[in-house]
């Protein structure tokens, strides 16, 4: 017997040794038992899906869940009727029409129809203008904030002004005898012989009574801003514009009248919103540019 056997032999009988080649066989034999149970739990397992369709939804398309509250409100748009009342033919044609709407929007996902079909582009852009303006569409403002608001933008709160006004016209030359006292001038442009003699005419911008701006688009805004402050019956001075020498004749003024906060609450209600909409896309357009790698081309720079 070689020494090396002899030495194996005492090892072998030694009790300590015995235990420690026992407890090294026994971990080997655990990390193999390990590694099959995971190979077969990776190969054999099933996906990770549900089989269970949850109580708030009525189907799961691909394991995305058509939802129990739009089908009960399409069931109702469409038929007038709750679930209770609904014949089977109803309920499966609204729950078919669900499953097809999922099946051809997932389907869109995977051919990237939002980055190629302008409609779809618009109602995403729209989809998420609403999601960032959801709390100012919602959110109910104290009164004190709505009377702020009102005495802030009180001149928008007035009524639509109405005006009657008739625009003369007469050339360059006839400005010498065109009085500027303004009783001499009406009784001027009132004289069918002076006005033809001085070749006034109507310019026939402004016809019978106009809103105020229907007046002010007509008019011009200098022309529009001397009409405004006149009286019933009044004249304007002689305004010089390149066209020639224009006298405004009023015939009627009906200024714009304030609404009170109390008449004007719902209006003041809902620009008071339109406004914070648009404070809250302004920042959420600067949030998404932010975080953006946006290039522009060198000529649109």
């Amino acid at each position: 017997m070689t020494i090396d056997q002899k030495r194996a032999r005492a090892l072998w009988r030694d009790p300590s040794q015995i235990s420690n080649v026992r407890s090294f066989v026994l971990m080997a034999a655990g990390v193999l038992i390990g590694l099959v149970l995971a190979g077969y739990s990776l190969f054999t397992a099933r996906s990770a899906t549900t089989l269970i369709v949850p109580a708030e939804d009525v189907a799961l398309v691909n394991q995305q869940p058509v939802s129990r509250a739009d089908y009960l409100a399409l069931l109702q748009t469409l038929y007038g009727v709750d679930l209770s009342h609904a014949t089977q033919k109803q309920r499966r044609k609204v729950l078919d029409d669900m499953i097809r709407e999922e099946l051809f929007v997932q389907r869109g996902k995977e051919l990237d129809v939002a980055a190629t079909d302008p409609d779809v582009r618009s109602a995403l852009v729209n989809a998420v203008e609403l999601e960032i303006a959801e709390n100012a569409i919602t959110s109910q403002p104290s009164e004190a904030a709505l009377r702020q608001f009102y005495e802030t933008h009180q001149d928008r709160y007035v009524s639509e002004g109405v005006m009657r006004v008739t625009d003369l016209v007469f050339p360059a030359s006839a400005l010498p005898e065109l009085p500027t006292e303004p009783e001499t001038l009406k009784r001027t442009i009132d004289d069918a012989q002076t006005l033809a003699r001085l070749n006034g005419r109507d310019s026939g911008k402004t016809k019978d009574e106009e809103f105020y701006f229907a007046a002010k688009i007509h008019l011009g805004d200098e022309l529009f801003a001397a009409a405004r402050d006149l009286g019933d019956g009044a004249v304007s001075k002689p305004i010089r514009l390149p066209d020639g020498i224009h006298v405004l004749d009023m015939q009627r003024n009906k200024r714009p009248v304030p609404f009170s906060f109390a008449a004007a609450r719902a209006q003041v209600l809902s620009d008071y919103r339109n406004q914070a909409v648009d404070k809250l896309k302004s920042s959420g357009e600067s949030f998404l540019r932010k975080r953006a790698n946006v290039l522009i081309a060198d000529d649109l720079r």
